[in-house]
Parts: structure tokens; C-alpha cells; sequence
């Protein structure tokens, strides 16, 4: 038996497993595509045979299963030597299931949009009260709910920061990075956050994390300047303040702040072009 026949062989096993997983567009996916096999091989008697067998009980099993009956009511029709037949039919019944698929999907993504969206709002609503302990019990376990979301991570960081947990805020930046290393507004609001906390050292470790992945933004130099302001760096503000020139000429705020630190290190100012 040829090494594709073994794969259809092996695809028709499935699909009693994955209906039993609740999963009858992989199912019904996995028999046309053994069908298409079959079509496709020249077969030997012996081989008709069996897979006549296999696609029958297959069928059986499709017709049976309870999930698959809500989105298709109409019994599968199969008679040996008629598998193009029900091959196309499967084509239907899949258009049938991925639009299905579709739409819960769409309403999946809609539940989980308004549990973040009342779970944010309660925290918020907590943290105005200053109900402190609880608003962060609250949002820890929103952010649980979501373990992969980077941009919630954020969210409840502003919310913190709202708030002047400056902790609190850095622990959720410091998850949403890792989890979109590529998202460089995170590092921008982490070394704000960081920069409340005097942090400044630790602050720079993160822009330094940023420049792998946005070295032509100047905002990020910027930034950074401004955690060199803070920590009274003037040289090292005065070259990150200079970095966002050369990115951005016109970057009146950067001007601004190249012309402190050169004050402050008792140089002359550079006009503002």
C-alpha cells in the first residue's frame, strides 16, 4: 500500500477521535481529504474493500454525531464506488461548518472584548475609591483569564499608573513586554513608570532592550534623555537627546531638551532650527 493510502487510512481512523473531542470540522476535513486520496490511487480490490469499510463507518460516525447535526441536518448519503459524490457533499459540509466556525469565533472574540472591557471598568472603579487591595486582586485575576494578552497587561498598567501604583504598573509593562518583545510604547510607558520610581538604571536596561527593535524611532531617544535628565546624566542626555535630532530635526521637545543638558554642563545652547 502506497505511503498516501497509509496517510488516508490513518486520517479516516480520526475521525471518531476528534468527534469525540468535539471537533467535526477537523473530522470531516480529515475524511475528504483521505477520500481524495482514494480517488486519486488506483486500487486493488482488496483495498476497495477496505476502504469502503472504513469510509461507511466514518460516515456512520458523522451521522451520528450530535454536534454536527445542529449545523447539518441532512444525513450523509454513501454507497461504495460513489466517493466523488460524497466527496463533493463534504465540500458543502465543510463551506457549512467553517462559516459556522466563523461566527463563533466572532462570538467568542465579543465575550471575551466585554469581560475585559467590565473587568477594566471595575478595577478602574475600584482604584478611583482607592479600594487599593482590591482593585488589584480584581485585575489579577482579569489579567489570569488572559495569560497571552500583551495589551491588557498594558492597560491595567495605565490603570495603576492612573492611580500612582507605580509598582503595580511596572509588573504588568514588564509581562506585556516580554510577551510582545516588538511593541516599543510599552518601554516608553516602563520608563515613565520607572522614572517615578527612581529607577534609572533599570529604566535604561529597557530602552537599551528597545533599540534591538526600533533604532530609528526617536521618541525612544528621547525617552530615554529624559531618564538621563532625571538621573542627572548630562552627557548620556545630551547624546540621546542628539540621536533624536539626527532621527528627527524638527523634534522641538528634544531641542529643548538637548539645550538643558548643555546648560547644565555649562555648554553654549544650539538654536532651534
Amino acid at each position: 500500500m502506497s505511503s498516501e493510502l497509509t496517510k488516508a487510512r490513518s486520517q479516516i481512523n480520526k475521525v471518531g477521535t476528534l468527534l469525540k473531542q468535539a471537533k467535526p470540522l477537523p473530522a470531516v476535513s480529515a475524511l475528504h481529504e483521505a477520500i481524495g486520496a482514494v480517488l486519486r490511487t488506483p486500487l486493488m480490490k482488496s483495498e476497495k474493500e477496505e476502504f469502503s469499510k472504513l469510509i461507511t463507518d466514518a460516515v456512520l460516525l458523522l451521522n451520528g454525531d450530535r454536534n454536527l447535526r445542529k449545523v447539518y441536518p441532512l444525513i450523509l448519503d454513501y454507497t461504495p464506488g460513489k466517493e466523488k459524490e460524497l466527496a463533493d457533499t463534504l465540500v458543502t459540509l465543510l463551506g457549512e461548518l467553517q462559516a459556522t466556525a466563523v461566527e463563533e469565533a466572532k462570538d467568542i472574540m465579543a465575550d471575551m472584548a466585554q469581560r475585559i472591557a467590565s473587568g477594566l471598568a471595575e478595577g478602574k472603579g475600584l482604584l478611583e475609591e482607592k479600594r487599593f487591595e482590591e482593585a488589584k486582586q480584581s485585575l489579577e485575576k482579569l489579567a489570569r483569564e488572559f495569560p497571552r494578552d500583551a495589551d491588557l497587561r498594558a492597560r491595567i498598567a495605565e490603570l495603576f499608573i492612573s492611580g500612582e501604583l507605580y509598582e503595580e504598573a511596572f509588573s504588568y509593562l514588564d509581562e506585556a513586554i516580554n510577551l510582545s518583545p516588538d511593541q516599543i510604547h510599552h518601554y516608553n510607558r516602563i520608563g515613565i513608570v520607572l522614572r517615578k520610581l527612581h529607577k534609572y538604571d533599570i529604566a535604561e536596561r529597557y530602552f537599551m532592550r528597545a533599540v534591538e527593535f526600533a533604532k530609528s524611532d526617536p521618541n525612544l531617544y528621547f525617552n530615554l534623555g529624559r531618564v538621563y535628565l532625571d538621573w542627572q546624566r548630562w552627557d548620556k542626555a545630551e547624546k540621546a537627546s542628539r540621536l533624536a535630532l539626527r532621527l528627527s530635526p524638527s523634534f522641538v521637545e528634544a531641542h529643548k531638551l538637548l539645550n538643558f543638558v548643555l546648560k547644565k554642563q555649562g555648554k553654549e545652547p544650539e538654536p532651534i532650527s
